[in-house]
């Protein structure tokens, strides 16, 4: 079953504390860089199917270390981009992008 939390060493965890520990050095650009980023149809297909997979409990090791890691980056790259919508139009804005 997956864990969906970050472990402490984890790559994503790492890059966390990377991107944490310079939170006014975002610039403009930096941030709708970070907007733009997505993950590709391919990449969205395959986590349904590994979520389908794991709520059904048929996830090999492999896949479930796989499934972790999609839910680590895109928990990642949703603070970053949360980070970018700071620096771009500021706090309490409420601004939806997809």
């Amino acid at each position: 079953m997956s864990s969906q939390l970050i472990t402490p060493n984890s790559e994503a965890a790492i890059w966390a504390r990377l991107i944490e520990s310079q939170p006014d050095q975002m610039t403009r650009d930096g941030a709708q860089y970070l907007l733009s980023l997505g993950f590709t149809e391919r990449d969205h297909s395959r986590m349904q199917d590994l979520a389908e997979r794991s709520q059904a409990g048929a996830l090999t090791e492999d896949e479930e270390r796989e499934f972790d890691s999609y839910l680590h980056v895109g928990n990642l790259l949703s603070v970053m981009q949360s980070k970018a919508r700071l620096v771009l139009y500021g706090p309490g804005t409420s601004v939806i992008h997809s």
